[in-house]
């Protein structure tokens, strides 16, 4: 018997989703030549229906019930199809038949495309690392490094484990791990993280963590399991099916025996199938998808909106989800008299120009967007990693990095200025400082820049009742200056994958339902841990992107209220449509146990309870939020 019952699992396994419109497409255009009877076939074509999309909901339950005893909608659906067949109501199976495999059908479409955020990761994962022993070099795989083995980085590339600087000067683009926009200057005693990348000078490591124990293999884990509790929704009509069975046969039973017309309770069966109850949620959700996409809102999981729903707590990331994730100069400070701030930006421009550092791009950059015309030419170009670089322009000999390029330097700034900067720095800016022939001559400062629209939106949260939440890896400096201007709440800075993911669980705990936005692949695991992943699909990263539930395109926060509101008014409809459906079910048992309906009658009035919710459920296509 268990093999009868696999062989029959693997049947109802093939096909698709192409498959399936094309056999209810076969099978409506049998049912209206059953209806009208323009065609003459040797049998009734009804039929074609009940084979069609009648067959796989039976062998379904079938299965269902042998195997675990699981009652769904599908075993009144077969009741009801069996007992149409036997007293002659082709019409009427076939059609109940075609209605319920419609609604699977649309179910299907909402379900997304298996996610391969995992084995994205799994590409990051570094495959080879340089071993120093007794002065030579040897490359190895990875996996075989040890603790306490000694290690050489190079420019470019990706530090095989976790460890310790012991010599040389660098800077690590660490957004793998933090999601922090600009690379961190890293020196002797410092540590760095496996998957992270060196973006200037060779250095030399001790590993700490090896294997399993290193960052990014923690990271991998840690979004293989946050998905596990992310429990499906049922449908309605499955999760109230046994009540609807037993209450379907005993009004049957009931009416057969006080009748004694086994046409009512055919009739009864027929109504009491949850066709409009089965469309309810599908249609609705289909419908806000479609809405949902206008907006620039791939919805990636079918019952992403109804989770959404129910969020009251969304958690951003700051770095390119809040703000636009790239440096600009927001500030030209000069020191010197004779040399006029102009002078001095177009100085630090061109001693840049070179630079393969983040931060010179974004100087030089900006000079060009704001002055329109071409850096000055340079010479002599120099990079210190770690610390800034060196170039002549004009004769002139140019020095542009950070404060322990200067104190290197032996170049002395005014205390005036070193706290007007630190002022900057105590902001989570960051600061360039420039001099001129050995003297300190004024310095840019660079910030990350806040959206336009994120103010407008996150204060159109919290009119939806929704609590914002700063969680970002961010130095805490940074994180608050960016709170306070968008007049969020509660800031949490400083944070490791894992830390977003306990935040995110310990909330759970409390009943609380957590959405959380996010573009980085250290947001992967996060945006799997949430009730909603949301990732910013144009900016972010294709990890992130697959770890979400949804993802938004075009990186316009602004519509983000909207698609709360949508969800929100989706639930709406769908309890709108569940209502109706309820009502006109047992509507029609009444009508039913009387005697004034007829299995074909039904039928008929089940198909256009059906059609008013598909109505009701199309008006969210174009639904928008009032103002």
């Amino acid at each position: 018997m268990k093999q009868v019952m696999e062989k029959l699992e693997q049947l109802l396994e093939l096909g698709g989703t192409k498959k399936d419109i094309v056999l209810l497409a076969i099978s409506g255009i049998a049912l209206l030549i059953s209806l009208f009877d323009f065609v003459s076939l040797p049998f009734h074509p009804a039929w074609i229906a009940i084979v069609l999309c009648g067959i796989p909901i039976v062998l379904e339950a079938i299965i269902g019930l042998v195997t675990a005893f699981d009652i769904k909608a599908d075993v009144l659906v077969s009741l009801a199809l069996i007992a149409s067949i036997v007293i002659g109501e082709d019409f009427a199976a076939g059609e109940v038949a075609f209605i319920m495999q419609l609604g699977a059908l649309l179910e299907d479409l909402t379900v997304a495309k298996a996610r391969a955020g995992i084995e994205r990761l799994v590409h990051l994962t570094p495959q080879t690392a340089r071993i120093i022993s007794g002065g030579v070099e040897q490359v190895v795989p990875a996996q075989k490094v040890k603790v306490n083995d000694i290690l050489r980085v190079l420019p470019g590339e990706t530090v095989p484990v976790d460890g310790v600087i012991l010599s040389g000067q660098t800077s690590i683009n660490q957004a793998v791990m933090t999601g922090e926009s600009l690379p961190v200057d890293k020196a002797v005693g410092d540590e760095v993280s496996s998957g992270t990348v060196n973006q200037f000078g060779a250095f030399e490591m001790k590993a700490t963590k090896v294997g399993e124990d290193s960052s990014i293999q923690r990271m991998i884990r840690l979004v293989q399991s946050a998905d596990a509790g992310k429990a499906k929704i049922v449908g309605l009509a499955d999760r109230w099916a046994t009540w609807i069975v037993v209450i379907a046969l005993t009004a049957a039973a009931l009416t057969w025996i006080i009748s004694g017309e086994m046409i009512r309770a055919v009739t009864i069966l027929v109504v009491f199938c949850p066709c409009a109850l089965v469309l309810a949620t599908p249609t609705a959700i289909m419908a806000a998808i479609g809405n949902a996409t206008k907006h620039g809102f791939l919805v990636r999981q079918g019952d992403a909106l109804e989770r959404l729903a129910k969020v009251t707590n969304i958690t951003f990331d700051k770095t390119g989800t809040l703000t636009y994730g790239t440096p600009q100069v927001v500030k030209v400070e000069s020191l010197l008299p004779e040399i006029p701030k102009e002078t001095l930006y177009a100085y630090c421009a061109a001693a840049e120009q070179f630079s393969e550092h983040p931060l010179g791009k974004a100087v030089v950059r900006c000079y060009q967007q704001e002055q329109k015309k071409e850096t000055l030419p340079s010479k002599d170009f120099q990079m210190i990693p770690g610390r800034g670089v060196l170039a002549t322009v004009e004769g002139r000999s140019i020095l542009a990095g950070n404060r322990e390029m200067l104190l290197d330097h032996k170049i002395q700034m005014p205390e005036s200025a070193m706290a007007d900067a630190g002022q900057y720095l105590a902001q989570g800016c960051t600061v360039i400082y420039v001099t001129v022939d050995g003297r300190i001559a004024g310095y840019l400062v660079l910030s990350d820049t806040v959206r336009e629209e994120s103010a407008s939106m996150i204060d159109r949260l919290k009119e939806l009742k929704v609590q914002p939440i700063l969680l970002t890896g961010d130095h805490e400096n940074a994180a608050h200056a960016i709170a306070k201007q968008l007049r969020i709440p509660e800031v949490h800075a400083n944070c490791l994958p894992e830390d977003k993911l306990a935040w995110i669980d310990a909330h759970q705990k409390k009943q609380e339902s957590v959405c959380m936005i996010g573009d980085g692949v250290n947001d992967a695991p996060a945006l799997k841990k949430a009730d909603v992943g949301i990732a910013m699909g144009g900016v972010g990263s294709d990890i992130a992107v697959d770890a979400a539930d949804i993802a938004l395109v075009d990186d316009e926060v602004k519509q983000l209220p909207h698609l709360v509101a949508l969800a929100k008014r989706m639930m709406v409809t769908i309890k709108c449509n569940l209502s109706f459906s309820m009502g006109l079910n047992f509507l029609a048992i009444v009508l039913a146990i009387t005697g004034i309906l007829n299995p074909v009658v039904g039928a008929l009035v089940h198909n256009a309870g059906s059609v008013v919710v598909i109505v009701n459920s199309a008006l969210l296509l174009k639904w928008k939020r009032r103002k």
